[in-house]
């Protein structure tokens, strides 16, 4: 099991396939299994990177709170480990708030980035409510009803939710609150026009909610291509694998 020393803490992380690095960030309670249908594919063509964030599924509990500066400076040693100078970075969810953060704070670590149904900014009511609750109960130490309700949500067999599933329940409850918090008030909206290097945005064309994010980011990002899934919400990397892959596939040729 690969495991990297980060200022004393174990990161998990998996390197599989050859070519373009391509570094997948999940959300809170979700480990690097959330990327599986990706490992597998796209390791055919490309250098697929998925690691666990402190205090989520194999990596340890972190005495420092998670933020997303913290995640990114673990991304930074994880790829100078590797040898790798620059990566296209992806995240799922509230890992494309970090990606569009990486972009902001080490363009010169990366190739561009991919932000799979993400966000600059918590907006509207209802993306609040489900942050603030998945928070909520973290701070409860209810990880185990987080794990059950996450990965069913985000499986599409019995095979990945169980695989999902007990690594979500490895989760330290302290080190998932803190990186829904630093989710529910990050905002870089105002940034955006910042960003020159190639985005790809893809959203689920079911997952109406996130429309005014998917907008919102083609408008303000220079160098952005928005893509929408059809028959699929948010959980595109498990349930709109296929098509979230080939698009992938596609960005990376084309840049």
């Amino acid at each position: 099991m690969p495991m990297l020393d980060v200022d004393g803490i174990s990161l998990y992380y998996s390197v599989r396939g050859q070519g373009v690095p391509i570094v997948f960030i999940h959300p809170p309670v979700l480990t690097s299994v959330n990327f599986e249908y990706q490992i597998e594919e796209l390791s055919e063509e490309f250098r697929v990177i998925t690691f666990d964030i402190r205090g989520h599924g194999r990596s340890q509990y972190s005495r420092q709170p998670v933020t997303y500066p913290l995640i990114i400076e673990d991304i930074k040693h994880l790829l100078d480990h590797l040898k790798i100078k620059k990566a296209l970075i992806c995240g799922y969810s509230t890992g494309g708030s970090i990606v569009l953060e990486y972009l902001l704070s080490c363009s010169d670590r990366a190739l561009g980035g991919i932000v799979i149904g993400g966000m600059s900014e918590v907006r509207d009511k209802s993306l609040k409510q489900k942050i603030s609750l998945g928070k909520s109960l973290a701070k409860k130490d209810a990880v185990p009803i987080l794990a059950l309700s996450i990965s069913w949500s985000n499986s599409n067999t019995i095979k990945l939710f169980t695989k999902m599933f007990n690594e979500a329940l490895k989760g330290d409850a302290r080190n998932i609150e803190q990186y829904y918090q630093y989710s529910l008030h990050y905002n870089c909206t105002h940034l955006l026009e910042k960003i020159n290097l190639p985005t790809l945005l893809i959203y689920g064309k079911q997952d109406k909610p996130m429309y005014r994010y998917a907008h919102l980011l083609h408008e303000n990002l220079p160098c952005a291509e928005l893509r929408f899934i059809d028959d699929v919400k948010h959980q595109i990397p498990t349930k709109a694998a296929t098509d979230l892959n080939e698009s992938i596939k596609h960005f990376i040729h084309s840049q």
